[in-house]
C-alpha cells in the first residue's frame, strides 16, 4: 500500500505558473528577478492558506536556479532545484517562528546568515509566523534585517501584519496576498479531480469553494474529506450532507412562499431548517445572501458579481424574473433588521417568525383578516326584506312605490342603508318621473317625511345616495364592524370629557369662600394616594387665593420648575376638575407656581466671620480699629 499524500502538499504550486489567485504578485516578483533588482527584505502578509509560504519557496528556488526559463520559473533540473525538491538544500533556511520565537532562536538564525551558501547565489531564510516573534527578539533581529550580508534574503510571512512592530515593516518590501476567489478554486478543484479521475458536479464545486473562503488549502482539505465520504462520485446532495452546508432549495423555497403570502410554509420551512442543527443566525445570513443574488440577476449588468454555477445563475434569474425590485428591496430590509436584533432579542425564535411572516406580506396579496366587503354583503342578503326584490321586476310600472309610503315605520329609518346598498340598481330610467309625487306626499303632512324618503331609495338608486348622508349613525356602525381601532387616549380623553360634564353639571355657580376653598384642598390631596410623587408635591404645597375677573383662583405652589411643568403639561386639568367637584362651584380655577427660594450664604472661615461681625456690629469696628486688630 502506497503512502497517501493529501492533495494539499501533492498538489502544491512550485512555479509561478501554478500560483493560484496571485497573478500581480507572481508578476512582479518575475519582473525583479529578471532585472536584478532583488531586496534583501520581503514580508508576506494576507490570509491563510492564499500560498504565501509556497510563493516565498518558489522565489527562493528561481533566484538559486541556474537555468531559469524565459519567464524567469526555475528549470527543475539543476544542482539547486534537485536539492530544494529532495530537502537537502543548505541555500534555502524555514524557520517557524511560532515555536522558535526567542532571543536565543534568532541569535543561532544571525550566526547561520553569516555562513555563505555552497550551491546557488543566496542565502534565503524564511521565517514563517514571523508575528509570534517576542519583543526582544524584534530587537535582536533589527540591526541585522536592516544591513544583513549580501548573500542574505529574508522573507517573513504573517497572517497577522497589525503585529509586526512598525521598524520591522519600515525594513521590508510587502506584499499583500488576496483570498482567491470562488471561480479560481473550482477551476483548480476541477483540474485535480481530473487528475484523481474523480467525477464531481459543478454546484458540489462551488459549494466547497464556498465553505473554504478565499482559502485554497482548506479547499483541498475539504475536497479530500469530501472524497473520504462520498467515493470518486461526488454529487450535490452528498457534499451538503457532509459538510452541513444549508441548501439553496430552502432559499428558493421560502421566497416562492413570500410571493404567494404563504406564511404556513415558510414556518415550516424554517422549523426543518432547525430540525436539522442549523444555526438560526446563519440562516438568516444566508436568506439575506439569496435575496442580494436575486437583486444582482434581476439587474442588467451584474452577473460579474454572482459567482454561480450555470445552472443556478439560470434558477436565480427565473425567480428573480416573478419578484418586482420593491419586493426584493423590502424583504432584504426585513432579513437585515433581522439579523441587527437577533442577539438582543429574548425569543430568537420568534424573532425570525415574525420576520418571515411580515415578509409573507409584502407581495401586496390580502393578509388575514381582510374580509370586510364579505361581511356586508352577508348582512345585506340577511335583511328581512320582502317587499325589496318585489319591485324590481315591477320597475317600469310607477305605481310600485305607493304601497312603501305607509310600509316604513319610525324603526324602519336605518333599514333603507344597507338595502340601498344590497341590491343592484338597474333600472335608471324612472329616476326622472319619480321624484315629483315625493315632494308632494311631504308638503301637507310633514310627519311622514321619513316615509317619503323611504319610497325613494327602493324603486330610483340615486334618490337613495342622496339620502344616504342623512343617516350618520349606519357608516359609523360600518366603519367599526370593518375593524377600526379605537386608541386608549381617545377612551381616556372621552372618559375625562364625560366626567368634567358631570363635575360641571353637579356644580354650582356661586363663587366660594376662601375658606371653603382650603378646608376642601386636602380632600383633593385625598384623591391622589395611587400616585405618590403627586400626592407628596401636593400635600406640601403653599396655598393662596386670589380672585380674578369674579373667579377664584387657588395658586399652590411646587419647590422647582421641573415639578411645575410636569403638573401643568399632565394633570392640572383633570385636578382642577376634581376640585370642581368636590368643592361644588364651577368658579374656580386651579393654578400652579414654585415656591420662591432666598439664597443664604454661609461663612465658613474665621477671616470672613470677623469681616461679616464688623459690618454687622459698629462697636466691633471701632474695637478693631482702637487695639489695631489684624483679621
Amino acid at each position: 500500500m502506497s503512502q497517501y499524500v493529501v492533495s494539499a502538499r501533492k498538489y502544491r504550486p512550485d512555479s509561478f505558473d501554478t500560483l493560484i489567485g496571485q497573478d500581480v504578485i507572481a508578476r512582479t516578483l518575475k519582473n525583479s528577478i529578471s532585472r536584478g533588482k532583488i531586496a534583501h527584505a520581503y514580508l508576506f502578509c494576507g490570509p491563510r492558506g492564499v500560498g504565501k509560504t509556497s510563493t516565498a519557496r518558489i522565489f527562493a528556488k528561481a533566484i538559486n536556479c541556474s537555468n531559469p526559463s524565459a519567464d524567469m520559473e526555475p528549470c527543475g533540473e539543476c544542482e539547486s532545484c534537485k536539492s530544494f525538491a529532495e530537502g537537502r538544500s543548505y541555500c534555502i533556511h524555514e524557520l517557524d517562528a511560532a515555536s522558535n520565537n526567542g532571543v536565543d532562536d534568532i541569535k543561532a538564525l544571525l550566526d547561520q546568515v553569516q555562513i555563505p551558501p555552497q550551491v546557488g547565489r543566496y542565502g534565503v531564510y524564511i521565517i514563517d509566523e514571523v508575528h509570534m516573534l517576542s519583543q526582544a527578539a524584534f530587537n535582536a533581529f533589527l540591526k541585522t534585517l536592516e544591513e544583513p550580508p549580501a548573500h542574505a534574503i529574508f522573507i517573513l510571512a504573517t497572517t497577522e501584519k497589525h503585529k509586526i512592530i512598525p521598524t520591522i515593516l519600515s525594513r521590508c518590501q510587502t506584499y499583500d496576498f488576496n483570498r482567491i476567489s470562488v471561480s479560481d478554486i473550482v477551476f483548480n478543484l476541477r483540474g485535480i479531480a481530473t487528475k484523481e479521475g474523480i467525477s464531481i458536479d459543478d454546484e458540489a464545486l462551488h459549494i466547497i469553494a464556498k465553505k473554504a473562503d478565499g482559502a485554497m488549502r482548506d479547499a483541498l482539505t475539504i475536497f479530500d474529506q469530501t472524497v473520504a465520504f462520498c467515493g470518486s462520485d461526488i454529487h450535490y446532495e452528498d457534499v451538503l450532507r457532509n459538510l452541513n452546508v444549508l441548501d439553496y432549495e430552502y432559499c428558493f423555497t421560502l421566497v416562492d412562499a413570500f410571493l404567494r403570502a404563504d406564511y404556513p410554509t415558510a414556518l415550516l420551512t424554517f422549523d426543518e431548517i432547525l430540525t436539522k442543527g442549523f444555526n438560526a443566525l446563519h440562516f438568516v445570513l444566508s436568506l439575506s445572501s439569496h435575496l442580494r443574488d436575486l437583486i444582482v440577476s434581476k439587474t442588467a449588468g451584474l452577473e460579474s458579481l454572482l459567482d454561480l454555477p450555470d445552472s443556478l445563475r439560470q434558477r436565480y434569474q427565473q425567480q428573480a424574473a416573478a419578484c418586482s425590485l420593491k419586493f426584493l428591496y423590502d424583504a432584504l430590509t426585513l432579513t437585515t433588521q433581522c439579523e441587527a436584533g437577533y442577539k438582543a432579542s429574548a425569543n430568537q425564535r420568534l424573532h425570525i417568525e415574525y420576520t418571515l411572516m411580515k415578509a409573507c406580506f409584502l407581495s401586496g396579496m390580502p393578509q388575514m383578516g381582510a374580509t370586510a366587503p364579505v361581511p356586508q354583503k352577508t348582512i345585506a342578503a340577511a335583511q328581512p326584506a320582502p317587499a325589496v326584490p318585489a319591485p324590481a321586476p315591477a320597475a317600469a310600472q310607477p305605481a310600485a312605490p305607493a304601497p312603501e309610503a305607509p310600509q316604513p315605520s319610525p324603526v324602519a329609518a336605518p333599514i333603507p342603508e344597507p338595502q340601498a346598498s344590497a341590491p343592484a340598481a338597474p333600472q335608471p330610467a324612472p329616476s326622472a318621473p319619480q321624484p315629483a309625487p315625493a315632494p308632494t306626499q311631504t308638503a301637507p303632512q310633514p310627519a311622514q317625511s321619513p316615509a317619503a324618503a323611504a319610497p325613494v331609495p327602493t324603486a330610483p338608486q340615486p334618490a337613495a345616495d342622496q339620502a344616504a348622508p342623512a343617516a350618520e349613525p349606519t357608516p359609523r356602525r360600518r366603519r367599526s364592524s370593518a375593524g377600526a381601532s379605537i386608541s386608549l387616549n381617545s377612551i381616556i380623553e372621552e372618559d375625562r370629557k364625560q366626567s368634567g360634564a358631570a363635575a360641571a353639571a353637579n356644580a354650582s355657580d356661586a363663587m366660594p369662600d376662601d375658606s371653603v376653598m382650603l378646608e376642601k384642598w386636602p380632600e383633593l390631596v385625598d384623591t391622589t394616594k395611587d400616585r405618590p410623587r403627586l400626592f407628596n408635591a401636593l400635600k406640601t404645597a403653599k396655598l393662596e387665593v386670589s380672585e380674578d375677573n369674579g373667579t377664584k383662583v387657588l395658586t399652590f405652589s411646587v419647590t422647582n420648575e421641573a415639578q411645575k411643568k410636569w403638573i401643568e403639561d399632565n394633570l392640572l386639568r383633570n385636578l382642577e376638575t376634581s376640585y370642581v367637584r368636590i368643592v361644588g362651584s364651577t368658579r374656580i380655577r386651579l393654578a400652579v407656581d414654585t415656591v420662591a427660594t432666598v439664597e443664604q450664604t454661609v461663612v465658613y472661615m474665621p477671616a470672613d466671620k470677623a469681616k461679616e461681625m464688623i459690618s454687622t456690629n459698629p462697636e466691633v469696628k471701632d474695637f478693631v480699629i482702637d487695639l489695631g486688630l489684624d483679621i
